[in-house]
């Protein structure tokens, strides 16, 4: 991965200039990773706190407890799709309500059955993309790794740090491999660094299997080994 500057991503400068000028009716926050990580971003253009209070004055949805945790530290009344927490559960928590100017906040991929949905209803969607960190400039070894988690050539995944969860599957997605590679990961033992980490796993429905009790990579490295050991 490589570093993309906050102040760089225009696609969330342009959803908070509509946000700020009342265009939208509704907002569904899909992580919450992503949503302190647009926060942050919009701080870097405007007074903090800017955007908890335009949220304020809109309807908010919440995909599940990551982004509603951060909702409610902000103050922030919302609705909460229920478990399991999927597109559907959002679609459903949201049925018939009268809001047609909808954005998403999307955190590392789109989600494109839920911006379907609400399209279908006859809702203006726009996709908020979020991101801090892009693709590296040669993706040959990420997209090896992607064939062969899908082959089944590995038995341990170690994730350190959530933006290469949405790398893996978007280059996996490239490869025509993501639906193998979901099965090869569910089949492997899945450490995580931490907790955001393993949100953004869980998140895309991936099993974390271990953590460990520092989030630094020798102790990563050191426990997961360990792990992998006792089993």
């Amino acid at each position: 991965m490589r570093e993309a500057p906050l102040d760089r991503n225009e696609d969330a400068f342009a959803f908070a200039a509509r946000l700020f000028t009342g265009d939208f009716d509704m907002v569904v926050l899909l992580t919450g990773v992503g949503t302190r990580l647009l926060d942050q971003v919009l701080a870097t253009r405007y007074p903090a706190g800017r955007f908890a209070d335009a949220l304020r004055t809109v309807t908010v949805v919440a995909r599940g407890p990551k982004p509603m945790a951060v909702l409610r530290e902000w103050n922030i009344p919302a609705i909460l799709a229920p478990e399991p927490n999927t597109w559907r559960e959002v679609l459903a928590a949201t049925e018939g309500r009268p809001e047609r100017r909808i954005a998403v906040q999307e955190y590392g991929k789109s989600n494109p059955e839920l911006l379907a949905g609400f399209r279908a209803r006859g809702a203006e969607v726009t996709a908020v993309p979020v991101y801090q960190w892009d693709l590296p400039e040669d993706t040959g070894p990420l997209r090896e790794a992607a064939r062969r988690v899908a082959a089944g050539d590995f038995r341990v995944a170690m994730f350190t740090t959530s933006i290469q969860v949405a790398h893996l599957f978007r280059i996996a997605a490239e490869e025509g491999v993501e639906t193998k590679v979901r099965d090869g990961l569910a089949k492997m033992i899945v450490a995580s660094i931490g907790p955001t980490t393993s949100e953004a796993l869980e998140d895309d429905g991936v099993r974390v299997d271990f953590e460990p009790t520092h989030p630094k990579m020798g102790v990563l490295v050191q426990e997961t080994a360990q792990y992998v050991a006792s089993r």
